[in-house]
């Protein structure tokens, strides 16, 4: 068998399916799904053949709209043995954005799951050219099953010719970038582009079948297809698929993960779970025991960090600490096995970050986008300078332009925006340098940090720059009951907030406390929720300098759903509908004496 690298991901997933073919490739978190390498690879060719019998030719685009589970690592692996392109689309995309990305992908194929049968419909009535809807489970009128796909194999199809014809530079799959103003660009990376980026784990270590990794964000998610679908196909990663992020804290705990990708919200909400469970202690002695040990490991963070070495007394301190307390808290939170961690999609409050490694956890955090196929920076586990997103992954070269936008080239740069060639040359230059939209810098050693978004910067009244995202994110970090909060300030004498509760942390401290509410508007009123509110506000507002400091915010009784008006499907912040929307509610705060 060779030992080069594999140049294609049809090429690397069958080296990886004959090298152990009885070993598990693919699990439901629930257990009632279990398959094989040797499973996997069948089932990749028969749906393959079923796909080339409905018409899927080399080329082609097939929209992949479905929940984390094993179906789609075989639907989406098959599309690729065929010739063509699969894309994933966020589940919580409106008729009208699925029509617009059927119509710029021209795919005349969907799967997805009979849940999200009726929206795929009304999009295909309104765009785009699909002529097929299967249903990986019960098919509705209208619709084929994957049963019958896989028992319809095209019987001039040849296999094995399909996936060798597939071509390093050929398109592997498009990811629509959730942006926060305008419709989804469509990003088209290659083969070439993923083998490229995944170089990255070598200097973790490599990655390999004995390693663990688990699937819970959404797939047309960048990060989560580099992290648990590609990684899978390209060095034999078993993967277990997790169909809700509620149930991430379970499956830690049964999988055990070695490698986990985990966005940052996951970290703030265990940090506070955590924090609020030694404040419950009510053994004086083990709640003192469990501050000493946090702190001490927080103290070897900040220590690493700043690359300094812990004295022979705080060595023996910080091992007592882990031994006692640190390495119990691992292991009851299922991380106690993990070798790579990353958190990346966006910015992770620094003291979080400090908190998550004096656990013992090696979380690197990393930087990237779509564009780049997912990472361009990380720190690595031998060295991760909290507050910084690390230096480049191999073969990244960035730089920081005059006005402080990062630029980034590099063979994991995409091979442009779908149909859209002036927007692809707007974005990279004549040498390659793709302009990101971030303003950041690089320290003495190479470390890149991110300031914010070149477009989302505050400028206020006075003409002070802030980040208004920084500030998020110290509230965040220092008022577990907020679920989403942003910061308005741009032209304005001084920073105000419009904050949205947590619905999961409120409901949990209105019933520990007893509170009679009825409803999110009621936790949003009670005068309880408002003082520890205001009290994480005033934590957060010592540790930001004058200017960034919040002076006054409302509680909103609503909630922000991801892929909404307000949120994009990954969380961002869509901050200019925001602020149309909420303007009356921001004027008055404004103008409040």
């Amino acid at each position: 068998m060779s030992t080069a690298r594999p140049t294609t991901l049809c090429e690397a997933f069958q080296r990886v399916a004959t090298r152990a073919p009885d070993a598990v490739a693919l699990r439901s978190a629930d257990g009632a799904t279990t398959i094989t390498w040797r499973q996997y690879a069948g089932r990749v060719r028969t749906i393959a053949g079923g796909l080339a019998a409905l018409g899927l030719e080399r080329g082609d685009t097939v929209a992949l709209m479905l929940t984390n589970r094993p179906e789609f690592h075989l639907c989406d692996t098959a599309v690729l043995h065929a010739g063509a392109t699969p894309f994933s689309v966020y589940n919580t995309n409106p008729a009208d954005t699925l029509a617009y990305q059927f119509e710029n992908a021209g795919n005349r194929i969907v799967i997805c799951e009979k849940q999200f049968f009726p929206v795929v419909l009304a999009a295909a009535g309104q765009g785009g050219t699909v002529e097929h809807v299967i249903c990986v489970d019960d098919a509705p009128d209208g619709a084929l099953s994957l049963n019958t796909i896989e028992s319809n194999t095209a019987s001039t199809f040849d296999f094995d010719a399909s996936w060798q014809a597939v071509q390093p530079d050929d398109l592997l799959t498009i990811v629509y970038t959730s942006g926060t103003t305008g419709p989804p660009k469509g990003v088209e990376l290659t083969h070439t582009n993923f083998i490229e980026n995944a170089r990255i784990t070598d200097d973790f270590g490599g990655v390999d079948a004995t390693d663990r990794a688990i699937s819970y964000l959404p797939d047309a998610h960048a990060a989560n297809r580099w992290f648990a679908h590609y990684t899978n196909l390209l060095h034999g990663v078993p993967i277990t698929t997790v169909p809700d992020v509620k149930l991430i804290i379970a499956a830690l705990t049964e999988i055990r993960p070695t490698a986990f990708l985990g966005v940052p919200r996951i970290w703030v909400k265990l940090k506070a779970a955590l924090e609020q469970r030694i404040a419950d202690e009510p053994n004086p002695a083990k709640r003192a025991l469990a501050q000493w040990a946090f702190a001490t490991g927080r103290a070897k963070a900040r220590a690493d960090s700043e690359g300094r070495s812990l004295g022979s007394v705080d060595t023996i301190r910080y091992t007592l600490a882990d031994r006692m307390v640190l390495s119990k808290v691992r292991r009851q939170l299922g991380l106690d096995q993990v070798r790579i961690a990353v958190t990346g999609a966006a910015p992770i409050p620094p003291e979080v970050h400090e908190f998550v490694l004096g656990l013992g956890v090696p979380l690197c955090e990393g930087w990237g986008m779509s564009e780049c196929t997912a990472a361009v920076t990380v720190n690595r586990p031998n060295r991760i300078k909290i507050g910084t997103v690390g230096i480049p992954v191999p073969g990244a070269e960035i730089r920081i332009a005059e006005d402080g936008e990062v630029l980034v080239r590099g063979p994991m740069v995409m091979r442009g925006y779908r149909k859209s060639p002036e927007k692809t040359s707007e974005a990279i230059d004549s040498n390659g340098w793709l302009s990101t939209g971030d303003i950041g810098s690089i320290d003495i050693d190479g470390f890149l940090s991110i300031v914010d978004r070149k477009k989302e910067l505050i400028i206020n009244a006075a003409g002070k720059n802030m980040s208004p995202t920084n500030i998020e994110n110290v509230i965040a970090s220092n008022c577990p009951l907020v679920g989403t909060v942003i910061v308005i300030g741009d032209a304005r004498l001084f920073n105000t907030a419009l904050i949205c509760l947590d619905r999961e942390t409120a409901a949990t401290f209105a019933a520990k406390n007893k509170l009679e509410v009825q409803s999110v508007a009621d936790l949003a009123t009670h005068a309880a929720i408002r003082d520890a509110v205001a009290a994480g506000i005033t934590s957060a507002n010592a540790k930001l300098s004058r200017v960034e400091q919040v002076k006054k915010y409302t509680i909103l009784s609503d909630t922000w759903e991801p892929g909404s008006d307000y949120l994009t499907p990954t969380n961002k912040l869509r901050r200019k509908p925001i602020i149309d929307h909420y303007a009356d509610t921001i004027d008055r705060m404004y103008k409040q004496t």
